[in-house]
């Protein structure tokens, strides 16, 4: 997009990459596995309502060092000093999967922070009956296929960005994967349970059909431990990375959602 722009918050971790765009009231984006390599086209839809906000999280893509963060709590602190530094302490808050789970500790922990909640496919719940799979065990090679029913695209999206040096963004890799790790481990389960009920911001949780890590189930289990007023909505045709997947079709919902 043209208007994007690039900036640093101030966190207190040190400095944390935040790209925006658009105009208006701000819309925080936290975002999913591998953080965010490339500006989303779901972000660009979203940027024609809303002025986007997307910082970078700590061991994320232009995020700070993750090295001091020893518990979960270390990340709540450090995500909630994130949205701070980037403007967004009240503003409605997106967060995708990994980012997700975050932001629903977050709006459960610090309800200042968060006006209107937007969950996509998040992590944070596990149950054995219906287990989420291990993202971190797949093979080489196939995560574009289990987290995306795009794959070839998806491949391209987290490719070597233009100017960026090929070991430099091996290294961002790995690091992103094990900040993912740190958060989620074991299997996503982040004991979120114990604190959705805490969640009183209107909430949409949205969720990809053919979501191979999360099963879509998961979004009725969120539901029903949320105390605020809560929307579901399932997509058909996408995947865990259902933003990236059906980007259109989830601005529309987030948008919708927004307006009531």
């Amino acid at each position: 997009m043209s208007g994007l722009q690039e900036h640093t918050a101030i966190t207190s971790l040190g400095q944390a990459r935040v790209w925006e765009a658009g105009e208006g009231e701000p819309l925080g984006f936290l975002a999913g596995f591998g953080g965010l390599p490339k500006w989303l086209p779901v972000l660009d839809k979203l940027a024609e309502q809303r002025r986007v906000v997307a910082p970078s999280l700590p061991g994320f893509p232009g995020g700070a060092d993750p090295d001091l963060l020893d518990d979960h709590l270390d990340w709540l602190l450090a995500t909630g000093d994130t949205l701070d530094g980037a403007g967004l302490a009240g503003a409605d808050l997106i967060g995708a999967s990994v980012g997700g789970a975050l932001a629903a500790d977050i709006a459960a922990v610090r309800p200042d922070l968060v006006k209107r909640l937007v969950l996509i496919a998040p992590f944070g719940l596990y149950d054995e009956r219906d287990p989420v799979a291990d993202v971190f065990a797949q093979k080489p090679g196939t995560l574009p296929e289990v987290l995306s029913t795009r794959p070839d695209a998806y491949k391209e999206y987290s490719a070597l960005p233009e100017g960026e040096s090929e070991l430099e963004w091996q290294v961002t890799g790995v690091r992103a994967n094990a900040a993912a790790a740190r958060i989620l481990w074991p299997l996503g389960d982040t004991r979120l349970v114990k604190r959705l009920a805490r969640i009183t911001a209107p909430t949409l949780i949205i969720w990809g059909e053919e979501d191979k890590i999360i099963p879509p189930s998961y979004a009725q289990r969120f539901a029903d431990a949320i105390s605020g007023p809560v929307t579901v909505k399932t997509i058909a045709g996408a995947g865990h990375a259902v933003e990236f997947d059906a980007p259109d079709v989830v601005a529309d919902a987030v948008i919708g959602f927004l307006g009531n």
